[in-house]
């Protein structure tokens, strides 16, 4: 029997145009609903939804910030191409006979340039034009398709395609406005009318400024250029090239790559129509580097990621998509799950709300930080009477927790600005032995003790060998760093760092280099001119003893004392955070939950959810001894479960006997009748449609090695 009918098949259903009702979901209500210590939900959404607000601010005002430079070249290049088509001279006009266009390199984190276009597309219609027409390469599959968008978003009207799409626009009843004819004349004769209306408004006399400003640009952007259909897209350059002494054309391209996708795309006598000047957008590594230092190198956001959850989105951003969007998206993912799944996240705040949400705490969370890892370990380490009291006395445990939440406050306070001093004086040494960029130096005080490895040892030898202009510079901007931070432990540490650039600037140049060579008396002057092994030998330990013992210059004792002093701050600030009591309630540790979610798996869950339909469906007829199928299942999991048991190629016959004689024991019909098994239209229809599925799915395929079978493509279930 075929299947290609019913496979191949593609039916349309458009929606009516008559508004939808909208339905609201109660967030506070969703969030609550099977969450750990229901007690403490309400105050463990506010503080999530502030941190999530927080999050989404921050990032807004660093997209805005980080992108600046580049909009504003952008808004200065469309201001400055307009005018151009006004001037007489030859080399203006032969200018003017081509269409300005901005080839933005926006770099290979494609999910992040919506939010670049977005800001480009508000402050044109802000500051420059408000004829501004933005396009993707998916609705611009073919040239009328191209001219359509352009006209509908730039005349915002109706643009006839055919005679079809009118029918169904007009039956839609929908208000629209007049359609118009897709072509560019009809654009031309709309703008012409749009800038006489401003003239006319404004009154005759007008200065050649005025003139510039009332007849705007229009702009097209197009977002992915490299998506878009080559020749569809020449096509388009060639017939605005005919217009464009009539229309003030101006073009964006998006370009993902490199600049020459212009040139592979567009042939010369195409490209020679346009006038390309280059912008460069700022690195999404650098990006990056910017987020991670506003949002997680900082105390001022007490939530946390832990070692193995920051390595994951950080792997996830360098060798997957490079998107700072998606990384913020894991970033918001982790503090979801970390306030929804940890009831303690109640004290994940400031530290006076902290303070007060400690006498808030009911007795089942006491208890709770009783079982924490880090409190055991903490309650190790006291006194058995100190033991006693804390695990019994609830007041006394509260007034220990805000102890120990200050603490952790002051630990993250001083933890910062130190990663900041030591990647200062790491981050410029041969070989970056604790890495290039800070997060790589964070990720490593987030798993150890950083003074214990053997990278920590290398990088203190490689500063002891450091130039004084070389230190002097470094230890300058370290000071710099904690000026900043109003800690009574940074502003001791400033101090003394202070104090040690200060010798260094008393150094003079003779005491930098002092002649000790003179003081001594060489060995080798007392030589005889004939003199045996034994002589040699003995004056040879006594050249070697002398070097030993030779003096080290001043300088060389204060770049020591230096090093030491950076050595005992870092082993003194840059203690993991696990080795602090109660860092569970403010840091984030199931990574596999984050893959989980941001690393999808569709061929497995599709496996789990057509073996298992219950753990999605969650309905207790579909409860099955493992290995089995209810015949209660859906029929595509009915079909999958049997077409697993068959081999490279499966008899669609058998296996819809098969199927009809498991559906029939769903229906409850009896096993001994002579109807039980037997395939009526119905059944029929059903397997089909479940057969036509999996083909979709990608598991079985047409064959035509034998009459009536399919291929099985995949093996090993779930």
């Amino acid at each position: 029997m075929a299947t290609c009918s019913f496979s191949r098949g593609c039916f349309v259903f458009k929606p009516s145009a008559k508004k939808k009702k909208k339905t609201t979901f109660d967030l506070e209500r969703y969030f609550t609903h099977g969450c750990e210590a229901a007690d403490s939900s309400e105050t463990r959404f506010k503080l999530c939804l502030d941190l999530w607000d927080k999050i989404k601010t921050e990032t807004e005002a660093l997209q805005d910030e980080l992108h600046r430079n580049i909009l504003d070249s952008l808004l200065e290049f469309t201001r400055k191409c307009s005018p151009v088509r006004h001037h007489g001279d030859w080399a203006s006009q032969m200018r003017a006979s081509e269409i300005p266009t901005a080839a933005l390199i926006l770099g290979v984190n494609v999910p992040d340039h919506d939010m670049t276009f977005q800001s480009l597309l508000e402050l044109l219609r802000c500051s420059v034009t408000p004829h501004v027409a933005s396009l993707q390469a998916k609705e611009c599959g073919a040239l009328k398709h191209l001219m359509k968008r352009v006209l509908e978003r730039l005349m915002d009207t109706v643009v006839e395609d055919d005679e079809e799409e009118e029918e169904e626009m007009q039956q839609s009843g929908a208000q629209l406005h007049k359609s118009v004819h897709c072509s560019l004349s009809a654009l031309c004769d709309w703008y012409s009318s749009k800038t006489k209306k401003s003239s006319c408004s404004t009154g005759k006399k007008r200065s050649s400024s005025a003139v510039d400003e009332q007849q705007p640009p229009v702009v097209i952007i197009f977002k992915d250029l490299e998506a878009f259909n080559p020749k569809v897209l020449q096509d388009f350059i060639l017939i605005c090239s005919r217009y464009v002494r009539r229309l003030p054309l101006t073009f964006i391209f998006g370009i993902a790559t490199s600049p020459s996708t212009i040139q592979h795309m567009l042939p010369h006598s195409v490209s020679s129509l346009l006038c390309v000047e280059l912008f460069q957008s700022l690195s999404c590594t650098q990006h990056l580097t910017t987020v991670i230092d506003k949002l997680i190198l900082t105390h001022n956001f007490p939530f946390k990621l832990n070692g193995k959850v920051m390595q994951l989105l950080v792997s996830t951003f360098l060798y997957h998509d490079f998107s700072v969007r998606n990384f913020i998206k894991g970033l918001q993912l982790a503090l979801l799950e970390h306030f929804y799944s940890q009831p303690l996240s109640s004290l994940c705040c400031k530290k006076k709300e902290a303070q007060l949400n400690v006498q808030q705490l009911s007795p089942g969370d006491l208890e709770r930080i009783r079982q924490l890892p880090s409190f055991k370990r903490f309650l190790k380490e006291q006194e058995e009477q100190e033991q006693d009291n804390l695990l019994t006395d609830d007041t006394h445990l509260k007034d220990v927790c805000r102890k120990l939440l200050k603490g952790l406050h002051k630990y993250h306070k001083d933890y910062y600005p130190i990663l900041h001093c030591l990647h200062i004086l790491t981050s410029s040494l041969p070989r970056y032995p604790l890495g290039k960029q800070i997060r790589e130096l964070h990720l490593i005080c987030l798993e150890k003790n950083v003074w214990e490895s053997e990278d920590y040892q290398s990088a203190m030898k490689l500063l002891k060998m450091l130039a004084k202009d070389e230190l002097i510079s470094l230890l300058q901007r370290c000071a710099e760093v904690l000026q900043s931070i109003k800690s009574k432990k940074m502003r001791n540490a400033l101090v003394q760092l202070e104090e040690l650039l200060a010798k260094f600037k008393q150094l003079n140049a003779a005491e930098m280099a002092p002649s000790v060579e003179e003081n001594l008396t060489s060995p080798v002057k007392n030589l005889q001119k004939k003199t045996d092994l034994f002589q040699l030998q003995k004056t040879l330990l006594e050249m070697n003893k002398s070097r030993r013992s030779k003096r080290m210059s001043p300088f060389e004792v204060l770049r020591n004392e230096a090093v030491e002093f950076v050595d005992s701050l870092v082993k003194n600030h840059l203690s993991p955070p696990e080795s602090k009591p109660l860092y569970e309630v403010c840091y984030y540790t199931s990574s596999a939950t984050v893959r989980r979610h941001l690393n999808a798996t569709p061929r497995t869950s599709i496996q789990a959810a057509l073996s298992s339909p219950y753990s999605y469906i969650q309905n207790d007829s579909l409860k099955t001894e493992d290995g089995t199928v209810s015949s209660a299942a859906p029929d595509i999991c009915i079909a999958y479960k049997l077409h697993l048991e068959c081999s490279r190629l499966i008899n669609l016959y058998d296996w819809l006997e098969a199927y009809s004689t498991v559906v029939s024991a769903a229906e409850g019909n009896d096993p001994d009748s002579d109807g039980f098994g037997k395939v009526d239209e119905v059944k029929h229809a059903r397997f089909i449609r479940a057969v036509s599925e999996l083909e979709f799915l990608g598991f079985i395929k047409a064959t035509k090695k034998k009459t009536d079978h399919v291929a099985r493509l995949t093996w090993g279930g779930c």
